[in-house]
């Protein structure tokens, strides 16, 4: 049963992935369709986020009344119908209606699904969790990637990926049940991980959250990350269309490529998180990002610009799962559900105000700016990672001297 459960999870979060990455995908023809705006697509991506925002902080409430199993229904249902308007939405004003629903529908199933895993499971389920994210992602771009390269037929593309959306609404209803059961039995008991257990903020649960040291800087590297990869998604395709030269069912084929990164270094880091700490996890990503960023910015020939997407896709892979996993252990399991949910919050933000700053910056100068920006946003997570890391190795020090155990 745990098994299936786990499946389960791991489908939801492939309907997560999915539209993500369909408008960036998309846009070059819907741009041309509509004769709209460059960057409207990140007025779009605004407004999916303020969605993702506010269900995201919504979240906490939600499971304590509803449970995790409705909101993963609800929430897929959701998607699904504004991904079926898209197919039938007559001008951008429409787009931007359905955009709302669109983010609504993913951010308390993100939330409730990853605090779930992050207090439940050990850390390869998380990386598999987000693996599957990625498996949706990279479905995304390949789907439209077929219905616009000889007719651009950009509405076929979101109905395809409607349907599937739906039918996974469908399972998830039919084993509503098994969430039920599940969820009652295994109730708020947490695996019996080191760092979670005995956590001096579970001792003090009444602290604020973000008056706890180490918080905000993790909040921030939540910003960032959320922003670039949601960056490299939206605009990656332009940047291959109008940099490049390349065919825009090429370049959509190619910001596959980047999703299928992700997916294939997630599927990886949940084997290798046996053997190797989250927080090397992290540390190596970034670095392997880093280098991608910068085969972007050198005036290299185009085969490069793959690599540098994959690369930047296979260090993403393991940052995002690693830092929610590190929750509990960071800052204890009673502070994880607000936290994850405020995790959620910011990291959609970052998804909001990052992307749409890029195109209306690109739009009044020039999309070759995109690897620049990107490299910038990955020092400065670095910065804050490597910043909460010394932080905890303090507090560690701290707490052994006065006695907390997180063994």
């Amino acid at each position: 049963m745990a098994t299936l459960f786990l499946i389960i999870i791991y489908l939801a979060f492939i309907s997560l992935g999915l539209p993500d990455s369909l408008l960036g995908a998309a846009w070059p023809v819907m741009q041309a369709d509509f004769g709209a705006p460059f960057g409207v697509a990140g007025v779009m991506s605004i407004i999916i986020a303020l969605g993702t925002i506010v269900s995201s902080l919504a979240s906490g409430t939600l499971m304590k009344r509803v449970g995790t199993g409705q909101i993963t229904l609800v929430s897929c249902m959701l998607t699904a119908l504004a991904l079926l308007g898209f197919y039938y939405a007559p001008s951008i004003i429409w787009l931007m209606v359905l955009a709302l629903p669109l983010g609504l529908g993913a951010g308390s199933v993100d939330a409730a699904l990853n605090n779930y895993v992050a207090v439940h499971f050990k850390a390869h389920h998380m990386s598999w969790l987000h693996c599957f994210w990625g498996v949706g992602a990279t479905l995304g771009p390949i789907i439209m990637a077929g219905f616009i390269r000889e007719d651009n037929l950009w509405r076929s593309g979101y109905l395809t990926v409607a349907l599937i959306q739906l039918a996974l609404v469908v399972l998830l209803f039919i084993t509503l049940p098994l969430w039920r059961c599940m969820e009652k039995v295994q109730g708020q008991k947490a695996i019996d991980e080191p760092g979670i257990s005995d956590h001096p903020h579970d001792v003090n649960s009444s602290e604020q959250p973000l008056r706890m040291k180490g918080v905000k800087l993790t909040l921030m590297t939540f910003l960032f990350y959320s922003g670039a990869e949601a960056t490299v998604g939206l605009w990656g395709s332009s940047f291959l269309v109008s940099i490049k030269d390349l065919p825009a069912g090429v370049a959509a084929q190619w910001i596959s490529m980047y999703y299928g990164g992700i997916t294939v270094g997630r599927f990886i880091t949940g084997f290798v998180t046996l053997k190797v700490s989250n927080r090397v996890l992290i540390r190596s990503g970034l670095l392997i990002a880093l280098v991608g960023g910068l085969l972007l910015i050198l005036p290299v020939p185009t085969l490069f610009s793959l690599i540098g997407f994959m690369l930047i896709g296979l260090g993403f892979a393991p940052i995002y799962p690693c830092m929610l996993h590190d929750t509990p252990a960071r800052f204890g399991k009673v502070q994880t559900q607000k936290l994850m949910g405020y995790q959620m919050a910011v990291a959609y933000t970052g998804t909001t105000i990052l992307p749409s700053m890029l195109g209306w910056i690109a739009a009044e100068t020039t999309i070759a700016i995109l690897p620049s920006f990107i490299a910038i946003y990955i020092l400065l997570m670095l910065f804050g990672s490597e910043r909460v890391n010394r932080i905890m190795n303090r507090r560690s020090r701290q707490d052994i001297s006065n006695g907390f155990s997180h063994n």
